[in-house]
């Protein structure tokens, strides 16, 4: 494989994530955390939507569903906390493929408005089920480490997004990689051409959810406590524009784009709601002028040839023109 200048930033940028710790105050350690548990999100999201054009507003509710599920076999029935982790995981990825295989022979609206409902049902669950969930009062739940350091949750969340990236891209590479993109571009034409549709669909979304579900149990051991609201619409809102604004066809990019859309939340915190409103309006001046999210744009511009000395710029062949197509997986 080709070594591009954008390959030296993803890199930069990966050693300024591990080093940040040593100058970042607790503070900002414990936003970095919080903001890993977004990035996993964001890019899962950015999977499923950006690579083969599936819109779920479900994504919330399996990350949910990976909180609640860890802690409550951990507090109920006394399992160890790593298998807790994985049962829940897998109980995601089962419940992703009956899911995948009941809505996603819908599209479009249809599809979003199915999943939207599954998220609102899954909330009500948590609330309305005081005596296994608490409710609204918050199930409390045991953290992953002793002492009362974040940093250890910090490079815990930040080796699970090196590892989900490592294996969505791994995915995109394969054959199923080639057939999400032909979905996502046309999928009655992928469907004539051969390609099994609905379980190539339903690959992806299991794969998301899973991931999704990790996210959750991240969170909730971090936090210490999970609430209904890990499920409303506008957190569901905050990881899409997270992932759009970072670049939805880039799955780093939508990593980029959590940790630097929580981390400029966090900033803006005195402004109250007015926070959400910039947001917004960031999202819509990204919509109008960078389509695929601002970090493919940066990828775009250092990847750019450059004229050798004694040539014209007009007799060297250009990089091609990225915008309005889909990255391939970095």
């Amino acid at each position: 494989m080709t070594f591009r200048r954008s390959h030296g930033l993803q890199a930069l940028l990966l050693l300024a994530a591990l080093a940040a710790p040593a100058v970042a105050g607790p503070y900002w350690v414990h936003v970095g955390a919080l903001a890993w548990y977004y990035a996993l999100l964001a890019a899962s999201w950015a999977l499923l939507a950006g690579y083969a054009g599936q819109f779920s507003f479900a994504h919330i509710a399996f990350a949910a569903l990976g909180g609640y599920g860890s802690a409550l076999l951990t507090l109920r029935l006394g399992l160890p906390l790593a298998f807790s982790v994985l049962l829940t995981v897998i109980l995601a990825i089962v419940l992703g493929a009956l899911m995948g295989a009941l809505v996603l022979r819908l599209s479009g609206p249809y599809l979003a408005l199915f999943t939207l409902a599954i998220a609102e049902i899954f909330r009500l669950m948590l609330v309305a089920e005081e005596d296994v969930t608490r409710g609204s009062l918050g199930l409390e739940v045991p953290g992953l480490f002793p002492g009362g350091s974040d940093v250890p949750y910090y490079y815990l969340g930040l080796g699970l997004v090196v590892l989900a990236l490592a294996a969505m891209n791994g995915l995109l590479m394969t054959r199923v990689g080639l057939f999400l993109r032909a979905i996502r571009e046309d999928e009655h034409a992928a469907q004539a051409s051969g390609v099994n549709t609905t379980l190539h669909k339903i690959i992806v979304f299991v794969t998301t959810a899973g991931i999704a579900a990790l996210a959750g149990t991240y969170y909730g051991h971090f936090v210490g406590i999970l609430s209904p609201n890990m499920v409303i619409i506008p957190e569901m809102g905050l990881v899409i524009a997270m992932a759009v604004i970072g670049g939805i066809e880039s799955l780093p990019g939508a990593v980029v784009g959590a940790v630097v859309v929580y981390a400029l939340s966090e900033i803006l915190r005195e402004y109250g709601e007015w926070r959400f409103v910039l947001l917004g309006l960031a999202l819509i001046v990204v919509q109008r002028f960078a389509q695929n999210g601002l970090f493919p744009v940066v990828e775009r511009y250092l990847d750019r040839r450059v004229a050798p000395p004694g040539k014209s710029p007009a007799n060297i062949q250009s990089a091609p023109n990225m915008e309005g197509e889909y990255a391939k997986p970095s």
